[in-house]
């Protein structure tokens, strides 16, 4: 419904009579559905004025979930190789002719320490892409693997991302891939 209705955050939703009917549901169920995307902070009521959708892209649900998700080793492990398979499979991607002026453009901006951080490094390499789709996968397996790992958002080793950076420039990813696996 909310893809359907093009609503942004901020948007009011229909009423719980106006939803009812279109759901087919009773205005109860209706009630509750809202509550429990209220406690998740999914939207707002204003009394008085009406339900709101929130802000939930950089949302806490992620946190959330990963505390009953990541209980299992397996989908622990799961989502770090996961995510490992995704950027390397996004360096063999980039690694293409037609690429090459925007890893330019992330060189300098790793150079002048405008990228820091593995997380920003890897999202702007995944934007180059343009497919928001896998950039939108990333997000929320690196969500969830930041729930795993404890040193995530620390400073990078500009050294070994300008080497990562170079190979992929040259176009030589398996190099590339050699240089992450060490990382």
């Amino acid at each position: 419904m909310i893809t359907e209705d093009q609503l942004l955050p901020g948007d009011k939703l229909p009423s719980e009579r106006e939803l009812s009917e279109r759901l087919n549901v009773g205005r109860s169920s209706v009630r509750e559905a809202f509550r429990a995307l209220e406690l998740l902070g999914l939207i707002e009521t204003r009394r008085g004025e009406g339900t709101y959708l929130r802000d939930f892209t950089n949302h806490q649900l992620v946190e959330l979930l990963s505390t009953f998700i990541l209980q299992d080793s397996q989908v622990r492990q799961d989502v770090l190789e996961t995510k490992a398979l995704i950027e390397k499979d996004v360096i063999r991607l980039v690694s293409k002719e037609q690429y090459v002026q925007k890893l330019h453009v992330l060189k300098e901006q790793l150079e002048s320490e405008e990228i820091n951080t593995e997380d920003r490094f890897y999202h702007q390499l995944i934007a180059i892409t343009e497919n928001r789709l896998l950039l939108k996968i990333w997000q929320i397996i690196n969500e969830y693997s930041s729930q795993l790992i404890s040193n995530k958002g620390n400073f990078i080793h500009r050294d070994k991302y300008l080497l990562l950076l170079d190979s992929i420039i040259k176009r030589n990813s398996e190099h590339a891939i050699e240089i992450y696996d060490t990382m």
